[in-house]
This record gives structure tokens, C-alpha cells and sequence, in this order.
């Protein structure tokens, strides 16, 4: 299975594509501070040091990082939370 970390627009945001669908349907789902959302896959990537909001459809997950967390040190632990998920 391969995961890929993709840059965005935002410097604080990645983007991070699977070879599989993580989502059904044709909706986005967001989960802000605060929020639970009914997919544990963005509940546990919210509960990272560092992560401040997530954003998923389909086969990708945009996670938007607090200003001063460090992607090198995020990137490792999103991928961990999105293989422990099976993608």
C-alpha cells in the first residue's frame, strides 16, 4: 500500500492520497477542534500533537497543522495513524 504526502497551497496543510478508498460517497467530511466526526481514521489524526484540523474524500486526507508544529515530525505519525487504518 502506498501513501503519498502531497504540498498544497497552504504551507500549513498536506495533502495525503492512498491506493484506496477511505470514503464512500461524494461527500467531504471536515472535522475542526472540538469536533468528532463518525470516521475514527480523522478522530484519531486529531487526537496528534499538532494537527489542528483534517479534511477527507475519497482516496485523500488533508490534515492542516498548528503553526508551530514541524512537518517533519507530523508526517511520520499521520502516515502511522493512516496505515494503522488499513490504507
Amino acid at each position: 500500500m502506498s501513501i503519498r504526502a502531497e504540498a498544497t497551497p497552504n504551507p500549513n496543510a498536506l495533502k495525503f492520497t492512498t491506493d484506496k478508498l477511505i470514503f464512500e460517497g461524494t461527500n467531504s467530511i471536515s472535522v475542526m477542534p472540538g469536533n468528532k466526526s463518525e470516521h475514527a481514521i480523522l478522530n484519531d489524526l486529531m487526537e496528534l500533537e499538532g494537527v489542528d484540523n483534517v479534511f477527507g474524500y475519497q482516496n485523500f486526507i488533508t490534515v492542516n497543522k498548528k503553526f508551530d508544529a514541524e512537518w517533519d515530525t507530523l508526517t511520520p505519525e499521520v502516515t502511522k495513524v493512516i496505515e494503522k487504518h488499513g490504507y
